[in-house]
């Protein structure tokens, strides 16, 4: 592997335009580049990258930079399970080539899209030298700001775009702090050359305990846990269920948790499945990550039931690993062997941001825009614990509380501070609410992206 590496150069930028896709009936009905940008010349980093160019007004609509959890998740989630063109049609297995169909509520009917692979070691990202995969969220933020500033210097069209920043689960935690590189122009941007407009996350987590305590408040307003048991906790644990410090605190706490147990984190509405994984493991230096991102695929994955969130991931490893499918994206032969979805395991990772709510607040005050929305089914990342911190800001509330609807319904419920700050929420939505509510969250993104009231 390491041989076939060194022969390959390292690029600013190699493109492929992608006209048909393996799987997808005829030619594809948007414009879909993909390619390579070398973001760290001494170990050979180079990160892959989808653009779907905007359906609808390429020339005027938003940029968008989509990263996805994990850390080490690939940004084909983004593009073929939430919030992308196309979807998996969700049939058994049979050893053909998985299919693809349009996904009809693909937010790139309004802004254009770049799906990017990092840190390296996601998706079809590599390097060639094995020291290059040592990173953490400092140093592959970094090298977001160099994959931007080579990624626009081959298509300077875009600079006067809007530009945004958007991610859900982990990569929540990482929007702001890339955000606010991008804001300050610093690393080798001299100064920002990008039309920065805001950002949008997506029950995004924070690295704060504020995400570990809401989820105990959370499971009893769910009915998960009792009057009784919820009073005990507060009682006995002064408000910190992430560090108990007494017995009756963890006696209680340990009570609890075998009760959350019980219901899907991810969405609490949800059957528990198996994630698409062979054997699940973790590492418990992550606890401060995400359960539902922590699944490491080796080889071909063991069935999930059909109808499982699960199920998807499992269509995905045999239709990225595909010769055909490679051959039209353009991978580099010799540099992932095996695509796997959440590829957390084989590399170490740095947890070097402690907290991202001090990035949030200081592009919030600066005038940026931000859309910070939550699946109120969630129990990984609560909506609840998300909507505590932005409160913690003092701003005043412009437009209070309220529904915001769709086809006549509720879709979900709203609040808008000073600053250019909206919280939403994504009715039934789960841990990654484009997943399970595509719809609304179409409607939602499109209305806060042409700056109109939710």
């Amino acid at each position: 592997m390491i041989s076939l590496l060194l022969l390959l150069p390292l690029s600013g930028a190699a493109a492929t335009v992608v006209t048909h896709l393996p799987g997808f009936a005829g030619a594809l009905p948007f414009y879909l580049e993909t390619g390579y940008v070398g973001v760290e010349e001494e170990t050979g980093t180079e990160l892959f990258y989808y653009f779907l160019e905007s359906e609808r007004s390429p020339s005027t609509d938003p940029l968008l930079l989509w990263l996805t959890g994990g850390p080490r998740c690939s940004a084909f989630s983004g593009l073929a399970y939430e919030i992308g063109p196309v979807k998996f049609v969700e049939r058994r297995y049979n050893g053909t080539l998985p299919q693809l169909v349009y996904n009809p509520y693909s937010w790139t009917q309004m802004t254009s899209i770049v799906f990017l692979d990092s840190p390296v070691g996601s998706g079809f990202s590599y390097a060639r030298e094995r020291r290059g995969y040592d990173v953490g969220d400092i140093s592959s933020s970094l090298q977001i700001l160099t994959f931007l500033r080579k990624w626009f210097d081959d298509h300077p069209e875009y600079l006067s775009n809007p530009f945004y920043i958007g991610g859900d689960s982990y990569a929540g935690k990482m929007t702001p702090l890339i955000a606010h590189y991008v804001s300050e122009g610093i690393e080798e941007m001299q100064y920002p050359l990008i039309n920065l407009k805001g950002y949008l996350v997506g029950n995004p987590l924070t690295g704060d305990k504020i995400d570990d305590n809401s989820r105990i408040p959370y499971s009893h307003s769910f009915g998960i846990i009792s009057d009784q048991l919820y009073e005990a906790a507060v009682t006995n644990c002064n408000g910190d269920y992430v560090n108990p410090r007494n017995k009756a605190c963890t006696d209680v706490v340990k009570t609890i948790k075998d009760l959350m147990s019980q219901v899907c984190s991810g969405g609490i509405l949800d059957p528990i499945c198996p994630f698409a994984s062979p054997k699940p493991r973790r590492d418990a230096h992550r606890r401060k990550s995400l359960a539902e991102e922590h699944y490491q695929l080796n080889g071909p994955p063991d069935e999930p039931p059909l109808g499982c969130v699960s199920y998807r991931y499992y269509l995905s490893y045999f239709w990225a690993n595909n010769i055909a499918t490679r051959a039209s994206l353009g991978i580099k032969e010799g540099t992932v062997r095996d695509w796997i979805r959440c590829n957390v395991y084989s590399y170490p990772y740095t947890f070097d941001l402690p907290n991202s709510i001090k990035y949030h607040f200081n592009l919030i005050t600066k005038g940026y825009r931000a859309l910070v929305y939550s699946g109120d089914h969630d129990l990984q990342v609560p909506f609840s614990g998300t909507h505590s911190w932005i409160r913690s800001f003092n701003f005043s509330i412009v437009d209070d509380w309220r529904a915001w609807h769709l086809d006549g319904q509720a879709a979900g419920f709203t609040i808008m501070y000073a600053n250019n700050l909206t919280f939403a929420t994504i009715k039934g939505g789960r841990h990654v609410a484009s997943e399970n509510r595509p719809k609304e969250c179409f409607a939602m993104a499109k209305r806060w992206l042409d700056r109109e009231p939710l």
